[in-house]
């Protein structure tokens, strides 16, 4: 933004344009008694953003100094949209209190700022979703392999989670698309692509040495190898992280948990793309409405939902650790008793992780240490009902002992918070009535000081109303004149020259009077008042700093969110009856009746869900599936890829059976869409997720596929679409369904020995089709596209015109029938002993040895004569 010259400003605007200086791309919030304003450039941004009234204050340079405020008690409201709308916020408040200030100076009280809000370094609930982690991210170059290598740091600040990784470079865009993070630090060197408008400029790196000292010290240990096993560029990206979130938050880091790295090829590999495809945490629309994570969550706290979140977003590639999970719910959906007491039990839950970030930044409130306090209540009324069925069932189960066990912790700090802390508190610190009474006896002693005063205030108001004779008589407290006697005008006239009164104030309606008497008491009454409010602050921050050293605290918050997750599982598996998958590491596939989760959530009481199954093992890896659009096929891809997400997040599958051989990559290529805002055509995008796919699927992966090749010319997408499916059979050798409208393609099966053609059943009835959303083995008979066009709406001449067309057409090319080459010697793996039909590697040599400027016609003949004799072989 363009900052005027500070010359010739004010003394308050002096300390705009440094504070100014120092923040210049966040809008500073100046607070000016009960609002903060904004100045300048930030005034006119603001106010457009928030639609608020733009004014003027004062003048500078000559011209009036374009303003506007929101009120501090509101702020909060005016900052969730401002951030939202991808704006960063400098707030800067008062430093010093009038009392503090030496005699006799003068100018502005002192001001800075005490906090950088960013989308990424966001922690009050008013500005995050209570279900949605809110990542800032870090990336740096890696010193030995600047091209190829990056380390990448991510932290929620508003519970402490803190990992890393070590990737290379081409599977950036997998782990942003993952972790999905608010806020980008990182050089301009860095390809961001989607998420360019998230980027915060990281000018200048720390060394490897700084960063392992500072992050040692940070977390106590004596070397860094203390911490894990971690990879140099990992270092230095969590090191930037921490530095800059300290550096957002005025010096202060929120409680961080140690970090931990997190290998590639321990997590589920899918790209931006599949994961918009899919629906799995937000739709298109940007909310959860008609998500995989909506149909499948029945976790009744916040953290419960971000763990689940999580685990649908980073599905596992590792058996062991699937297994651990299914073992968890699997043991609670034992018995319909206890799940409903673990719900009821976890329903009061509050978000312990975050209210303990808030206390470690110096924001934390009242409520804050009470969620702490209930927190650790309900983590043992949870264990006790897990203990409980133990013991009456004598089962048990490795993870929930483990975490049962956490459920325990910090017995010490409840008693104390239980001890000191009213069962309700206030919102805020300065209302008061924080702590108990009973719990210090010094607080109780300002207390009962101040309490009784009020009644000898009341007894001196009768002692005034009788003495001076008027009813009407009131004792208040003015927050600049203390207590005063206020009465009407027409009164005061009466008793202003009365000896004990002394004249404080005149209104149009009232007068307000004082005596040496009531000046006295009132000052008694405001040091009871102020001693009072110190000594409860100060127990408060004893409170907050022994809360803060209880280590064990972000493993009870992480362990109440395990059991809600494991409840949600339990609860989904018991209510829709879905299967528990059977997981291998080999290549095997198989879904029986197997159905869409977000679909059949959507058709409840409405119409029954058709199942279908889908086997891709051993001779069965690739399914070409052909049929008329609204037939199903979408469907059925998506939910097949969304039974794999399912599977290795460790949930049920909604399938009567599953087998599934882990997948370490996903595609999903399902739908068109353009991107007109980076110049790409729908063609565009859909041949450069078709690269993605065949530069990265391997034997592994699995791979769904629709409609390729459809945004261009009839044969050529149709020789796209071949061509590609060859590759993913012979190369790539990828579990595969591949939907498409090319019917030809149905010949390609006769040579791909693992390629297996399937349709969606049509029934046609009267000139009219029903689709019967069933999948079978064998190819479409039509395209259904009249059809179809006449359930959309089509008027009756244009359908008729098309129909007349179409015979037409068919009679035109009904006779030649598309012979294309049905393999390619160039992208198999093993050779073949099929030939072309043309000696291609003779032709080829024959043109690479024709040099066009050294042709003569007798030379052109004779390359003639070779080119028709290899023909006519």
């Amino acid at each position: 933004m363009t900052i005027p010259s500070s010359t010739g400003a004010t003394p308050v605007m002096a300390q705009w344009f440094s504070l100014k200086d120092q923040f210049p791309d966040a809008l500073l919030f100046f607070r000016m008694g009960d609002f903060f304003e904004l100045f300048f450039n930030d005034a006119e941004a603001a106010a457009n953003a928030l639609d608020i009234a733009l004014t003027a204050r004062g003048n500078h340079g000559g011209q009036p100094i374009p303003m506007c405020g929101v009120p501090v008690g509101t702020a909060s409201n005016y900052l969730a949209r401002l951030i939202k709308k991808g704006f960063k916020v400098a707030v800067a408040e008062q430093t010093e209190s009038p009392a503090n200030r030496p005699k006799g100076q003068k100018g502005p009280l002192s001001r800075d700022v005490v906090r950088l809000i960013t989308p990424g370094t966001l922690t009050e609930d008013e500005l995050l979703q209570a279900g949605q982690e809110n990542y800032v991210l870090s990336i740096v170059f890696s010193a030995k392999h600047k091209t190829t290598k990056l380390g990448v740091a991510w932290i929620d600040i508003s519970t402490g989670f803190f990992e890393t990784s070590s990737i290379n470079s081409s599977k950036l865009n997998d782990l942003l698309g993952r972790i999905n993070p608010s806020e980008i630090i990182c050089s301009k060197d860095i390809q961001l692509n989607d998420y360019e408008n998230r980027r915060t400029i990281l000018r200048d790196t720390h060394t490897l040495k700084t960063a392992e000292k500072e992050l040692s010290s940070l977390f106590n240990v004596n070397t860094f190898d203390a911490l894990g096993n971690f990879n140099d560029e990992e270092i230095i990206a969590g090191y930037e992280l921490v530095h800059y979130i300290q550096k957002t938050q005025a010096g202060k880091l929120p409680q961080l948990s140690r970090p931990q790295s997190q290998q590639y090829e321990t997590i589920l590999a899918i790209d931006p793309a599949t994961r918009n495809s899919l629906d799995i945490l937000q739709n298109s629309d940007g909310d959860q409405k008609f998500t995989l994570f909506s149909s499948v969550s029945y976790t009744v706290t916040a953290p419960g939902a971000r763990m689940l979140a999580n685990w649908l977003a980073a599905p596992l590639t590792q058996i062991k650790y699937i297994q651990t999970r299914q073992e968890g719910w699997i043991y609670l959906q034992q018995d319909a008793l206890l799940l409903t007491t673990l719900r009821k039990t976890l329903k009061g839950a509050p978000d312990i992780a975050r209210a303990l970030s808030r206390l470690s930044l110096g924001r934390g409130q009242p409520r804050d240490l009470a969620s702490i306090r209930n927190g650790l209540e309900i983590g043992r009324n949870i264990a006790e009902v897990l203990k409980q069925f133990e013991k009456e069932t004598g089962r048990s189960c490795s993870l929930i002992q483990n975490t049962s066990e956490y459920l325990l912790y910090g017995e010490e700090l409840l008693l104390s918070l239980r001890a000191a802390l009213e069962e309700n508190p206030p919102l805020k610190l300065e209302e008061g009535f924080i702590i108990k009474a009973g719990y210090n006896d010094e607080l109780d002693a300002y207390r009962r000081l101040r309490d009784n005063s009020r009644q000898v205030i009341a007894s001196l108001q009768e002692d005034y109303k009788n003495k001076y004779n008027i009813s009407t008589l009131k004792i208040k407290h003015h927050t600049q004149l203390g207590h005063i006697i206020e009465v009407s005008n027409t009164a005061g006239n009466k008793i202003q020259n009365h000896p004990d009164l002394i004249l404080r104030q005149g209104t149009a309606n009232l007068s307000r009077f004082t005596t040496i008497e009531l000046n006295e008491l009132s000052g008694k009454i405001l040091e009871a008042n102020t001693l009072a409010a110190e000594k409860e602050k100060q127990l408060f921050t004893e409170l907050i700093h022994k809360t803060l050293q209880e280590s064990t605290l972000p493993l009870l918050a992480k362990s109440i969110a395990i059991i809600d997750v494991l409840q949600s599982c339990a609860t989904l598996y018991s209510k829709h009856h879905w299967c528990i998958p059977t997981l291998t590491d080999d290549t095997s596939f198989e879904l029986i009746n197997c159905r869409h989760p977000v679909v059949e959530a959507a058709l409840q009481h409405k119409t029954t869900f058709t199942p279908n199954s889908c086997n891709l093992s051993k001779n069965n890896k690739i399914m070409l599936l052909t049929g008329p659009n609204m037939a199903g096929k979408s469907t059925f891809l998506r939910q097949v890829a969304l039974s794999v997400i399912l599977a290795q997040a460790g949930l049920p599958v909604p399938a009567s059976e599953a087998k599934i051989g882990i997948v370490d990559h996903l595609f999903s290529r399902v739908g068109a869409s353009d991107d007109l805002a980076h110049g790409r055509s729908t063609f565009m995008v859909e041949m450069t997720e078709s690269a993605s796919i065949l530069n990265q699927a391997g034997p592994r992966s699995l791979v769904v596929i629709d409609e390729i090749g459809r945004g261009t010319s009839t044969l050529d997408g149709m020789a796209i679409a071949w061509s590609m499916l060859e590759t993913l059979h012979n190369t790539i050798q990828c579990r595969t369904i591949f939907a498409t409208h090319f019917h030809e393609l149905v010949q390609s099966t006769q040579h791909l020995k693992s390629c297996k053609p399937f349709t969606m059943k049509v029934q046609e009835w009267k000139g009219s089709i029903i689709f019967q959303y069933e999948v079978i083995p064998g190819a479409a008979e039509h395209s259904w596209g009249i059809h179809v066009a006449q359930l959309a709406g089509v008027p009756l001449p244009t359908l008729k015109r098309a129909q007349q067309l179409l015979q037409n057409l068919e009679t035109q090319y009904n006779d030649p029938q598309i012979t294309l080459p049905l393999s390619s010697p160039f992208i198999e793996q093993t050779p073949t002993n099929q030939s072309l039909p043309y000696q291609y590697e003779e032709i080829t040599e024959i043109l690479k040895m024709i040099d066009p400027d050294e042709l003569t016609p007798k030379k052109s003949l004779n390359i003639l004569y070779k080119l028709k004799k290899l023909i006519d072989k």
